[in-house]
């Protein structure tokens, strides 16, 4: 998930201005930005290296299971981005990929699973082997609402990966073919997960620090 810029090919310099000058300006600036962004991690869960090896032996499950067929990945938007990237690279098949944008109608949601489509599909599902891409699956009814949305529409087969599941938070059980890991029951930020939109851009997975989590309700 790391972004590299394009290699250099050769030094580059800046007119009136020597390297000496510059290199510590730019330290400064990405380690004040870099603890900037790091100040609501509470602790490491998953690192980047371990979220990279994982995606890169999922990204072989669905190859292998997917072999001369007409694969889909629809990603929910907007936490499973980042893992659908990564793993979409992973994948030695041909595929088409599209977006569903959902949301809660308030906080009686969290017990009725009933959900909002804010963006829809684009691509017709019908006789398509398709793959759902979730960045976390805790009580499972939003995504069990989802599926049932789906496979109303009449795929040729329809599954789950998800990067990350709360077994102690599920409330209804939901079939998950691919999983990436099991986590406790911590509020975690990271690789697509955020808190008041922010931190999704952390590389790896971690727990919200103890300071900003949300008291309970």
């Amino acid at each position: 998930m790391s972004n590299t810029g394009p290699e250099s090919t050769a030094p580059r310099t800046t007119s009136g201005v020597g390297e000496a000058g510059l290199r510590p300006a730019r330290a400064e600036a990405g380690e004040g930005r870099e603890a900037d962004l790091e100040r609501g991690v509470g602790e490491i869960l998953i690192d980047e290296d371990t979220l990279q090896a994982r995606i890169v032996e999922l990204g072989a499950e669905i190859s292998a299971d997917y072999k001369g067929r007409d694969l889909l990945l629809v990603g929910v938007l907007k936490g499973a981005v980042f893992f659908m990237a990564d793993l979409m690279r992973e994948l030695t098949v041909p595929c088409e990929i599209d977006f569903m944008a959902i949301s809660s109608y308030g906080a009686a949601t969290d017990s009725s699973g009933v959900v909002r489509i804010l963006k829809d599909l684009d691509i017709n599902v019908a006789g398509r082997d398709v793959v759902v891409v979730e960045d976390i699956i805790d009580s499972g009814l939003t995504l069990s609402y989802l599926m049932r949305n789906l496979t109303a529409r009449k795929p040729a087969s329809l599954e789950v990966v998800a990067l990350l599941t709360k077994p102690e938070r599920r409330e209804i059980d939901v079939p998950v073919r691919y999983v990436g890991f099991e986590i406790p029951n911590r509020f975690v930020i990271g690789y697509g997960l955020d808190f008041a939109e922010r931190y999704r851009n952390l590389p790896y997975v971690a727990v919200l620090h103890a300071d900003l989590v949300p008291n309970a309700t």
